[in-house]
């Protein structure tokens, strides 16, 4: 088994690399074991299909250096918070026994993206219930529920309780962001054919624009948002900007 210091569960692939690539970034590059799970395979976006994101989403963890990435393949747009996804979800908790959860946007303009994020905070719960059995490889699997978890900021603004700064990653997050060429704006060329929200140059103007406001606010140049339900707590009043 491999244990993940950060498991990031998301509702489409590239949902991470739009709203939390700097700071997974950031943590491996402090040594940190970081995975990804998508929950859908994004199949029912105006561009691409379920195999050119499969590839995207491959060439994107490449370039991330990810631990692990696995796919759910819950249908998109119309998975929801029962039981049946709630195990699904149960068993990668489980399975890679995170320290800490990043997860999607507690509201969002795409509906998909509050539903994993109600998804993802049921599931880490049940996953550290005993009674809850869950079976992998044939064997019967510890439970386990995460010290944290942390919601992305997407298209929604929504006022962080924390920010990570991501200077030192933002082109990294940007190369991350472009392997996905059937979804964002990398060139004259991907302008061809339908175009959507995210298709467009001012899309990547937004995302810029969003994390330097974030980073303004911690005083550095680019900076990734989270919320939490929980409070936080420090060991040192010095481990704050």
């Amino acid at each position: 088994m491999l244990k993940l210091d950060i498991l990031v569960i998301a509702a489409h692939p590239d949902d991470a690399e739009l709203s939390c690539s700097g700071t997974i970034f950031a943590h491996i590059a402090q040594g940190k074991k970081v995975g990804i799970v998508d929950l859908t395979q994004g199949e029912l976006g105006t561009r691409g299909d379920a195999t050119t994101r499969k590839q995207e989403a491959e060439e994107a963890s490449r370039i991330m250096q990810l631990s692990i990435r696995e796919n759910l393949k819950c249908r998109d747009g119309f998975f929801a918070n029962d039981e049946a996804h709630q195990l699904a979800v149960i068993k990668v908790i489980r399975k890679y026994q995170p320290e800490i959860i990043l997860t999607n946007a507690i509201r969002d303009r795409h509906p998909d993206h509050a539903k994993a994020s109600d998804l993802v905070e049921t599931s880490a719960f049940l996953a550290g219930l005993k009674r809850i059995e869950t079976i992998i490889e044939d064997k019967l699997q510890t439970p386990w529920r995460p010290k944290n978890i942390y919601h992305f900021i997407q298209s929604d603004y929504i006022n962080p309780d924390i920010i990570v700064d991501i200077s030192d990653f933002w082109e990294n997050k940007v190369k991350a962001i472009k392997a996905y060429q059937t979804q964002f704006y990398t060139s004259s060329e991907s302008m061809k054919g339908e175009q959507t929200f995210i298709s467009t140059p001012e899309f990547m103007n937004f995302l810029e624009g969003r994390a330097r406001e974030f980073g303004q606010a911690i005083r550095t140049k680019y900076g990734e948002g989270f919320t939490t339900s929980k409070k936080i707590g420090i060991g040192s009043l010095f481990d704050l900007y």
